[in-house]
């Protein structure tokens, strides 16, 4: 890692031990410099953004995605690290990345994945404990610890700044706030620095979560028009708050508006409020 790149994951590494503050996620390096350009301090990826820019479904239960014919649709992990690292390069603030469930059940298939994250140069990554597997939604307790603990391992082989998150997808599958607290924290006791819970959004879960985790919380917001903003968030607690794939599927919504309008009416008006050729120039060539 070059002195600037470790500069910014140093900053990174500052930004989760007071405060809180929101990095949107970004899918491209063109999104990932709007995103830059609009002020924020870091970023980070989205998995469902890369994936829909590739014309590919996010990940999802593996038996439904094969019922439907996109079996084979997952963006594999040299893809998605190839995008990641654009992203990288290609932004002046540091960028955490969206690692899935790092690519594989075993933890030195974890371990492989984030080494491989820490050499595009991001600052950060998290790893969640989501199957695809609708009989086993979730990897078990032990061995989704042990996939963590390799994680740390990993960062810590390297040398380098590095914000690990351990993500659980416990509320998301339908389980229980006692377990996802257990979870979270044994996934912090192994070494993350940061814990992830998506699914909670309302200010009761959020507020227990933040009393219960012996660690930083990471909210991500925006995927239903949550009514709580930063200041409630800060207020309550929340250390880091992204928005997940919430501004990519906001973009395709214009497009598939915009592309049915032209083929169903034949009419222009979605080019109404476009950005100027001379604007998105301007932009791209900071």
């Amino acid at each position: 890692m070059d002195s600037n790149r470790r500069q910014l994951a140093e900053h990174f590494v500052e930004l989760h031990k007071e405060g809180c503050f929101l990095l949107p996620n970004a899918w491209d390096v063109g999104s990932a410099k709007v995103l830059e350009a609009a002020g924020f301090s870091a970023l980070a990826t989205t998995s469902a953004g890369v994936a829909f820019s590739l014309g590919r479904p996010d990940h999802d239960f593996f038996a439904d995605a094969e019922a439907a014919g996109v079996g084979a649709g997952r963006v594999d992990r040299g893809t998605m690290l190839g995008r990641v690292g654009e992203i990288a390069r290609g932004v002046s603030v540091p960028v955490s990345a969206d690692l899935e469930d790092g690519y594989g059940e075993a933890p030195e298939v974890v371990a492989e994945t984030v080494a491989a994250a820490l050499a595009t140069g991001v600052a950060g990554g998290n790893v969640e404990d989501f199957t695809g597997e609708r009989d086993r939604p979730l990897y078990g307790h032990d061995l989704a610890v042990e996939r963590i603990r390799a994680a740390r391992e990993a960062v810590d082989g390297h040398g380098e700044p590095f914000v690990l998150v351990g993500r659980t997808d416990v509320l998301l599958v339908g389980g229980s706030l006692d377990e996802c607290v257990r979870r979270a924290n044994a996934y912090l006791a192994a070494g993350a620095d940061c814990a992830f819970v998506p699914g909670a959004a309302d200010a009761a879960t959020i507020g227990t979560l933040v009393r219960e985790l012996d660690g930083p919380l990471n909210v991500v917001m925006g995927l239903t028009g949550n009514a709580l903003g930063m200041a409630e968030l800060r207020e309550l607690g929340v250390r880091r708050v992204t928005v997940g794939g919430s501004i990519a599927r906001a973009m395709y919504r214009r497009l598939v508006l915009a592309a049915r309008e032209l083929a169903e009416s034949g009419t222009f008006s979605y080019a109404e409020d476009q950005m100027s050729q001379g604007e998105l120039n301007s932009l791209f060539e900071k």
